[in-house]
């Protein structure tokens, strides 16, 4: 890393502690194409939205930063009652034979699901999260297939997995910007953090101890994970996670040249997050309450806000966040519960940050011969 680059770092964590961003413009992008790493993105949990990025797209071996999608997994099996965390699960041989990072499972030996989610996110254990995979799918390979179709259905454009584990193989890829999703719908599962912000445990009685990966966990104030992976082919990676004051921030280093520089790099992009966003509640937008209807059972309808609950914007543009509304001046009925009536643009110092939906709160129906006729009958019953 630069001396320009390095002590743009050092001004944003002394930014972070007083709470004034120091970042002029361009630094971001000089950070970004400076790091000690092949491919890099920090993206903003809130929205999703890609902060700063370094050969996003390119494809790289992601090692055991892999472990991202089987831990998915492993949480979305686990809130749909698919597995539980007390459950006892038996090595079978194949999990016992993993190489790499791992637990030393013995074929036949049992240990519980959360065992085995605790060596998998902590200390990246192989033969743990073969044992979890095989658990779900029935074997590796086709638990390899779900990986594949949930990061087709994340919109990971331009990954493929070949193993549960990270372990070098042809044609298992990822990028920066894929793991930066993939990670972001992991943080979803609330749980996930009782295990990726552990330093030690220990296993099997206190015989076997958990020292986490990801030094961050111990060393970077708000670190929340999430994953670190090294093989001969990816070079050292990570999945880094924090949050501050209600920012959450995901960094992902991939190909950097030794464990220290993933870490700087990680930290860099986290510290760049910290110094120059903010999250800030979005209010409802300021737009007439009901929408006219013609030719409805009611002449009006309500709408209700699709819209995030925050947004995630630099520090500078805090006081100049805006919200444009285009609102339907009227409709045809009949309206559908949920049908679409407008639009709101967010922007923050004159940028797009997002877009969302105004939808109807109930649905109305059209006015038929049949239902004037039936009101008009009660009207002079009433009378």
């Amino acid at each position: 890393m630069s001396r320009r680059v390095l002590a743009a770092v050092l001004a944003a964590a002394l930014a972070v502690a007083a709470g004034t961003p120091t970042w002029a413009a361009g630094e971001g992008e000089a950070l970004g194409q400076q790091l000690p790493a092949q491919a890099a993105v920090l993206l903003e949990t809130e929205g999703g939205r890609v902060l700063l990025e370094k050969n996003p797209d390119t494809p790289l071996a992601p090692a055991s930063v892999t472990k991202v999608m089987t831990l998915l997994l492993v949480m979305e099996a686990l809130d749909q009652g698919q597995l539980a965390l007390d459950q006892e699960v038996a090595c079978s041989e194949h999990a016992a034979s993993m190489g790499g990072s791992q637990i030393w499972l013995e074929p036949g030996e049992r240990m519980t699901v959360e065992d085995l989610l605790k060596a998998t996110a902590i200390a990246s254990a192989n033969d743990a999260s073969v044992a979890l995979a095989e658990l779900i799918a029935g074997s590796e390979g086709a638990f390899v297939e779900r990986m594949n179709q949930r990061a087709q259905e994340l919109g990971m454009e331009n990954t493929h997995f070949e193993n549960a584990t990270g372990l070098d193989a042809e044609g298992h890829l990822s990028t920066a910007r894929d793991i930066a999703i993939m990670s972001r719908a992991l943080l979803t599962h609330p749980k996930i953090k009782d295990y990726s912000t552990v330093w030690m445990d220990t296993l099997r009685d206190g015989q076997t101890q958990l020292v986490n990966t990801n030094k961050l966990v111990r060393f970077y104030e708000g670190c929340t994970g999430l994953k670190t992976g090294t093989t001969d082919a990816a070079g050292s990676c990570l999945a880094a996670s924090a949050q501050r004051d209600g920012l959450e921030l995901v960094a992902v280093v991939l190909g950097s040249p030794s464990s220290d520089e993933r870490f700087s790099a990680a930290r860099a992009l986290l510290d760049y997050g910290f110094a120059n966003y903010v999250r800030l509640p979005l209010p409802a937008p300021q737009a007439a309450p009901t929408v006219p209807v013609t030719g409805g059972v009611a002449p009006q309808v309500a709408w209700m806000s699709k819209g995030p609950g925050a947004v995630v914007v630099r520090a500078a543009d805090r006081q100049a966040v805006e919200q444009q509304v285009e609102l339907a001046e009227d409709l045809q009925a009949p309206v559908e519960l949920g049908q679409i009536l407008g639009r709101v643009t967010v922007t923050a110092g004159g940028s797009p940050v997002c877009e969302y939906e105004l939808v109807a709160a109930e649905a109305v129906e059209e006015m038929t011969f049949s239902r004037a006729l039936g009101r008009l009958v009660e009207g002079l019953l009433r009378l």
